[in-house]
């Protein structure tokens, strides 16, 4: 029997999945190093005897790991360790591994990887700084540590590539645009591919029949409109800064804030703006930026609480803000559908956990037909449902609840492409 390994390289975690090459992907472990960016890095590692009973299992295990080339070996290693033990399989079974590159330029599908596409996706690295280059050095890691096994890219801007042109373009001259590949991408596509078959499932539609708003929420986030089980718009652009602040990034803002940044007046010159060089102000805004310049934290959970229960003015001034963009997103995107959604879906680690956060944007919406069930919503957070309804039971447009599995679709596309 041969595996599908999937990673999933985020800025400061490794996301690792072992799944059998059969139609049902079962599961075979799962596991994560986080705090890659912190002074302490983190082991969490799943094993299953069966599909629903666990062999082993750790959590949140101290470990020296500084970057993402040792979060392999780490998982290797340990992964080494447990060959031959129940369902585990031997390294050399690994028949592909599966790498989500969030920036993809222009490619439609998956991609074998070659040293030409390698080379290829470096040079995107520069559009997504803070995911392209860490995948990439997972790449390299695979290339080096899986001598037999098959590397394959799957990109989270090729979802959107059903965008319609009028709203890739961007309002500056043509020709640039062309030669130098500029037009709206929009990223979390795995997540949102995921998002749309599993709620076409739970409603019992073909995908080509479902409209919906789903949104992307954790440390970076999105919203996107999919119509007939396409993305017609998203909220990221060229790049993941677009659209809606994250834990660091700023998302949207106006594009003359960055040269205000370091002046001492409001009147611009060139001797007031000029240590404000393209990378300085590419690393203000998409690492020094978002809720951690405003409250010191990247944990939004944390925000939550100190919003809700401690009612900290700057906590709150990061929530409601947060809440605020996002909202606006779902009235775009409402009316993008022409009214059409069947439903609004909340995803991701803040999408998922945050009860507070859900609550706070439908009643931003409601006047759309969004309702919530507290007793529902409180539940959404700790249940196993991939698909869960927190809205009310007389509710017109539901209000869904998705655990999203970026690892498990990649999975999913390798068994139903044969790749």
């Amino acid at each position: 029997m041969s595996a599908i390994l999937c990673l999933n390289a985020g800025s400061s975690s490794v996301k690792f999945s072992l799944y059998r090459y059969s139609p049902d992907a079962s599961l075979l472990l799962t596991g994560s190093v986080s705090g890659l960016t912190a002074d302490q890095q983190y082991l969490t590692y799943t094993s299953y005897k069966s599909s629903s009973e666990i062999l082993e299992s750790i959590k949140n295990q101290e470990i020296d790991c500084p970057d993402h080339d040792s979060a392999f070996k780490v998982f290797m290693e340990h992964l080494d360790s447990k060959i031959g033990e129940n369902r585990l399989l031997s390294i050399d079974d690994i028949y592909v591994a599966c790498h989500r590159i969030v920036h993809g330029g222009g490619n439609p599908r998956p991609l074998l990887i070659t040293e030409e596409v390698y080379h290829e996706l470096d040079i995107l690295s520069d559009l997504a700084p803070l995911h392209n280059q860490r995948a990439l050095d997972i790449v390299h890691s695979c290339i080096s540590r899986l001598k037999g096994t098959k590397n394959v890219a799957f990109f989270d801007s090729s979802f959107h590539m059903t965008i319609p042109r009028h709203i890739y373009t961007y309002p500056i001259d043509l020709d640039v645009q062309k030669r130098h590949q500029i037009r709206k991408y929009g990223f979390h596509g795995l997540s949102y591919a995921f998002i749309t078959h599993e709620t076409a499932d739970y409603f019992g539609v073909d995908e080509g029949d479902l409209n919906i708003i789903a949104l992307h929420l954790g440390s970076g986030a999105s919203a996107c409109a999919i119509l007939g089980g396409k993305s017609i718009n998203t909220s990221m652009g060229l790049t993941p800064l677009e659209g809606l602040p994250g834990a660091t990034r700023s998302g949207s803002l106006d594009p003359s804030l960055i040269f205000h940044y370091h002046s001492d007046s409001s009147r611009m010159s060139t001797a007031s703006s000029k240590d404000v060089h393209l990378t300085i102000a590419e690393d203000i805004l998409n690492k020094r930026s978002g809720w951690q310049s405003i409250t010191g934290t990247t944990d939004f959970g944390l925000i939550t609480k100190r919003a809700v229960e401690e009612n900290d003015e700057l906590a709150k001034l990061a929530f409601d803000m947060f809440v605020d963009r996002v909202s606006m997103y779902v009235g775009q995107y409402w009316v993008a559908l022409q009214g059409k959604a069947v439903a609004l879906v909340f995803a991701g680690g803040i999408g998922e956990k945050g009860k507070e956060f859900r609550t706070a944007v439908i009643e931003k919406v409601s006047c759309l037909g969004f309702t919530i069930d507290e007793e529902r919503n409180i539940t959404a957070s700790t249940t196993s449902d991939v698909v869960f309804d927190v809205s009310k039971k007389d509710a017109e447009v539901k209000t869904l609840v998705v655990q999203t599995d970026e690892q498990l679709q990649m999975a999913k596309e390798v068994i139903a492409t044969r790749l």
